[in-house]
C-alpha cells in the first residue's frame, strides 16, 4: 500500500511539472502572451549579443551590462550545442533541460533515511510561480549546479566543493554554500577548481575579469529592499529619476548612493553574523549544510541593492534542498519565500509598470514581496541558530561507571 501510494505520488508530480512546465515554455516561445513586458528581450538581444562576441574568443569588455564571473560565458555559449535551433529556442530548451536535472537530483536527494520528496514538491510548485522569467535567464542552470552541490555534501566533500567552486565562476553566490561545510578537502576542491577554471579562462580568452569594474557606477534597482525609500519619497518631491541603467531598471539622483552604501552595509552586518555562526556552530546534522546555505544566500539576496526576479530561483532551488532532510526545520521560511514568488511574478512582469511609477499597487507589490523576504531571513536565521549554537557551554558529566571507578573501596 504504501510503495503503491508513493508511487501514485510521483506520478502526481511528474504530470504537474510536464504541465507546468509546457505553459512555461509555451510563454516564452510567445505561443501563449504573458502580460507585461517582454521577459525574453534579455535572451533574444542581449545573451544573443554576448554569444556573438564569445564566439569569437573574446568577452564583451566594452559591454558595461556584462557583470559576471567568466564561466557564465559557458551559459551564454549553450545554445550552440543545438545548431539546428535559433539561439533563443535552443536557449528556452536547454533552461528546461536544466529544470529537468534539477527535479532528477532533488528525487534521487530525497530518496533513503531521513530524506523525503517534499523538496522535489517545492521546486515543482516554486519555479512556475515565477512566471516565464525563469526559462529567460541562465539563473535556473546555476541553481542546477548548487543543488548538485548541496547534495553531494554527506558523501562527496569534494565533489561538493569542485561544483561550488565552478558555480562561484558562474554567479558568484554558489560560493556561499561551503558555510556549512566543515571538510577541509570541500574547501580546499573549491579553490583547486575555481582557480583552475578563471587561470583557464584568463589565459585562453581576453577580459575574463573586466566584470570587476563594471558595478561601480550602479544605482539602486527598483524592485530592491533599499528602492522602497526612493518609492515613498517621489511622492515627497524626490527630484531623482528612474532609467535603465547597467541592464537593471534602477533609481538614480540624491541620496541614492546612501541608500546603496546601506545596503552593503547590511550585506557586511550578514557576513559578520554568518562568521559569528560559523565560529560558535557545534551541532552540525546531515541538513545543516544545506539549511546554512539557504540562510546565507537568503540574507545576501534580501540585503542587495538589486533583487531581481531571477533570484528567487536560487531561494526555490536551496529551500528544496532544505525540505528533501526530513530534520531540516525550515518549512516556514521556505513557505514564505514560495509566497514571496508568487508576489515575485505579480510585480514582474505582470504589473512592473505600477512599480516603475511607484504608485499605489506598485509599492503595496514591493512591500510585500520585500517584506516576506526579510521575515523568510530572520525566521530562517533564527532556525538556523537555535538549532546549531549551543545555549550555554556544555559542561562534562562525569559517567555513572566513571564514578564509581574513581569511588574509593572499603575493605
Amino acid at each position: 500500500m504504501k510503495t503503491t501510494a508513493a508511487r501514485g505520488s510521483l506520478a502526481w508530480l511528474l504530470v504537474l511539472w510536464a504541465l507546468t512546465r509546457a505553459v512555461l515554455l509555451l510563454c516564452v516561445l510567445k505561443v501563449i502572451v504573458f502580460p507585461g513586458p517582454d521577459v525574453t528581450s534579455d535572451v533574444t538581444v542581449i545573451y544573443q549579443g554576448w554569444y556573438d562576441v564569445l564566439r569569437t574568443g573574446t568577452f564583451p569588455r566594452e559591454d558595461v551590462t556584462w557583470q559576471y564571473p567568466p564561466a557564465a560565458a559557458l551559459a551564454i555559449l549553450s545554445p550552440g550545442l543545438l545548431p539546428f535551433l535559433e539561439y533563443a529556442t535552443a536557449f528556452f530548451v536547454l533552461a528546461l533541460a536544466a529544470d529537468l536535472v534539477t527535479l532528477a537530483l532533488l528525487l534521487y536527494g530525497g530518496r533513503g533515511p531521513g530524506r523525503a520528496r517534499r523538496g522535489a514538491w517545492v521546486w515543482v510548485a516554486g519555479v512556475p510561480l515565477l512566471g516565464p522569467t525563469v526559462y529567460a535567464r541562465y539563473d535556473v542552470m546555476v541553481t542546477g549546479v548548487a543543488v548538485a552541490a548541496l547534495l553531494a555534501a554527506a558523501r562527496h566533500p569534494r565533489l561538493m566543493g569542485a561544483l561550488a567552486g565552478f558555480g562561484a565562476l558562474l554567479k558568484v553566490w554558489p560560493a556561499l554554500l561551503l558555510l556549512g561545510m566543515r571538510r577541509r578537502g570541500a574547501w580546499v576542491s573549491a579553490a583547486v577548481t575555481g582557480a583552475g577554471v578563471a587561470a583557464l579562462f584568463a589565459v585562453l580568452m581576453p577580459g575574463a575579469f573586466a566584470f570587476l569594474g563594471f558595478q561601480r557606477d550602479r544605482g539602486t534597482e527598483v524592485e530592491s529592499l533599499g528602492a522602497l525609500v526612493f518609492h515613498v519619497a517621489r511622492h515627497h518631491g524626490w527630484e531623482g529619476e528612474v532609467l535603465l541603467n547597467y541592464g537593471s531598471v534602477e533609481f538614480l539622483g540624491p541620496y541614492v548612493t546612501w541608500v546603496s552604501t546601506g545596503a552593503l552595509f547590511l550585506t557586511g552586518a550578514a557576513l559578520a553574523w554568518l562568521a559569528l555562526w560559523r565560529v560558535l556552530a557545534r551541532r552540525f546534522e546531515p541538513h545543516t549544510v544545506a539549511d546554512a546555505a539557504f540562510v546565507a544566500v537568503l540574507m545576501f539576496t534580501t540585503t542587495s541593492r538589486v533583487i531581481s526576479p531571477q533570484y528567487m530561483v536560487w531561494l526555490v532551488g536551496l529551500a528544496a534542498v532544505c525540505l528533501c532532510f526530513r530534520g531540516s526545520r525550515m518549512g516556514v521560511p521556505v513557505a514564505l519565500v514560495l509566497v514571496a514568488c508568487l508576489v515575485t511574478v505579480l510585480e514582474f512582469p505582470l504589473w512592473f509598470a505600477h512599480v516603475v511609477a511607484s504608485d499605489g499597487l506598485g509599492i503595496t507589490l514591493l512591500v510585500l514581496r520585500n517584506g516576506l523576504l526579510v521575515v523568510a531571513t530572520l525566521v530562517a536565521a533564527r532556525v538556523l541558530w537555535c538549532g546549531t549554537v549551543p545555549l550555554r557551554r556544555e559542561i562534562p558529566v562525569v559517567t555513572g561507571p566513571a564514578r564509581a571507578a574513581e569511588t574509593p573501596v572499603s575493605h
